[in-house]
C-alpha cells in the first residue's frame, strides 16, 4: 500500500512540475513596445473598421522599429523613429491630431531618455514643431539642459533646422468636434464657471520603449495632453521619472493616463526603484504601480516597459490601451482591449 501511495505521489508531483513548466514558459525576447493611449476603450465605442485601422497603424510603426533595429540603430534611434510615426498619425493624441486646449490651440509635450547614461531631453508647450520627440532629443544631445519649454524650445528647433509647421497642420475635424462637445457639456453643467471645469478626456499620449543590439535601453513619450486643458497645463509625459524613464540597471518605461496622478506618485521611476531596491521583477513592479499605487487614488491609465533581458510588461487599469510589442525574431503582437498573458 505504501509503495502504491508513493508511486501515486511521484506521478502527481511530476505532473505538477510539467504543468508549471508549461504555464510559466518564458516569453520571447521583446525589443520594443509602443502605446497609443489608454482609456475608456471598448468594442462598443470603436467600430471594427477603426479597430483594424488602429491595429494596422501600430503594426506598421513596429515594423519600422524592427527595420531600425536590424540596421544596428541605437535604442534612442528606435524610440525616436517609432514616436515620429505615431506623431504623424492623426489617429493618436500627439503631433497631428493632438487634442485642443480650452482656448482652441495645440500645445505639445515630449520627452526621451537614454538608459545607458541617464541622459534625457524634454519639451513642453510647443506649438509649431512637427515632431516634438525630435526636439526633445535635440535638447538631450545638443544642450546641457534636460527640459526646455515654450518659446525657448521652439527657438532651439529653428536653430537645429527641425521641421516647423503651422497650428493648422495639427488640427483635425475629429478633435474640433470633440472640443465643441466638451465645451457644450461644461456650459450645461456649470453655466457661470465652465472655464474652471476639469477636462473630461483624460487619456491620450503615445510612447515607445526599446532595447538595441548593445543591450541599451531607451524610452520616449509624446502627447497633446488633455482635451480642453487649461493653457500651459503640463502632464506627466515630459517629466522624467513621472511619465518617462530609462535606466539600464532596471528598465525603460513610458506612461499614459491621468497625468496629474502619474506626476504626484512619480510613476515611471517608482517602477524602476521597485526593481532596483526591492529586487522586484519588471512585471511585479509595473503592475504594483498601475494597480496598487495609482488606481486606488484615482490614477487611471497604463504603461509599457522593457528590461535588458527583453522581459516586458504593459499593465493598464482602464478598459483598454492601444499597444504593441515587437520581438527579436520580427514577430509583432498588437492589441486594444483586455490583457492576455500580461499583455
Amino acid at each position: 500500500m505504501k509503495s502504491k501511495l508513493c508511486l501515486l505521489l511521484i506521478v502527481l508531483f511530476s505532473g505538477l512540475i510539467h504543468f508549471k513548466a508549461v504555464a510559466f514558459a518564458p516569453k520571447k525576447k521583446a525589443i520594443a513596445l509602443i502605446h497609443g493611449g489608454a482609456g475608456n476603450l471598448s468594442a462598443k465605442n470603436i467600430s471594427k473598421e477603426d479597430q483594424e485601422l488602429y491595429l494596422k497603424s501600430l503594426k506598421n510603426v513596429l515594423e519600422a522599429g524592427f527595420d531600425a533595429y536590424k540596421k544596428g540603430k541605437s535604442s534612442v534611434d528606435i524610440v525616436e523613429v517609432c514616436i515620429q510615426l505615431l506623431e504623424n498619425n492623426p489617429l493618436f493624441n500627439a503631433g497631428k491630431g493632438a487634442v485642443i486646449t480650452a482656448k482652441g490651440e495645440i500645445e505639445l509635450d515630449a520627452a526621451i531618455m537614454s538608459g545607458s547614461d541617464l541622459k534625457a531631453g524634454a519639451v513642453s508647450g510647443v506649438q509649431t514643431i512637427k515632431n516634438p520627440i525630435s526636439l526633445a532629443r535635440t535638447v538631450m544631445d545638443k544642450t546641457t539642459h534636460v527640459y526646455i519649454s515654450g518659446k525657448g524650445a521652439e527657438e532651439l528647433a529653428r536653430e537645429n533646422n527641425l521641421e516647423i509647421v503651422t497650428q493648422d497642420y495639427f488640427l483635425t475635424e475629429k478633435r474640433k468636434v470633440q472640443r465643441e462637445n466638451i465645451l457644450k457639456e461644461r456650459i450645461k453643467a456649470e453655466p457661470n464657471q465652465n472655464q474652471n471645469l476639469q477636462p473630461t478626456e483624460k487619456h491620450g499620449t503615445v510612447g515607445c520603449v526599446a532595447i538595441d543590439m548593445s543591450n541599451n535601453l531607451a524610452a520616449g513619450t509624446s502627447t497633446g495632453g488633455m482635451m480642453g486643458k487649461r493653457t500651459g497645463r503640463i502632464g506627466d509625459s515630459p517629466i522624467i521619472g513621472a511619465g518617462t524613464y530609462a535606466n539600464n540597471q532596471t528598465c525603460a518605461i513610458s506612461c499614459t493616463g491621468h497625468g496629474e496622478f502619474f506626476i504626484r506618485y512619480g510613476a515611471a521611476k517608482t517602477v524602476s526603484d521597485l526593481m532596483l531596491y526591492k529586487k522586484y521583477s519588471l512585471s511585479k513592479a509595473a503592475n504594483q504601480v498601475i494597480h496598487q499605487i495609482l488606481f486606488p487614488v484615482g490614477g487611471t491609465g497604463g504603461l509599457i516597459s522593457i528590461d535588458k533581458k527583453g522581459n516586458y510588461a504593459a499593465p493598464f487599469n482602464t478598459s483598454g490601451m492601444y499597444r504593441g510589442v515587437l520581438f527579436e525574431d520580427g514577430s509583432i503582437e498588437v492589441a486594444i482591449f483586455e490583457q492576455v498573458n500580461g499583455f
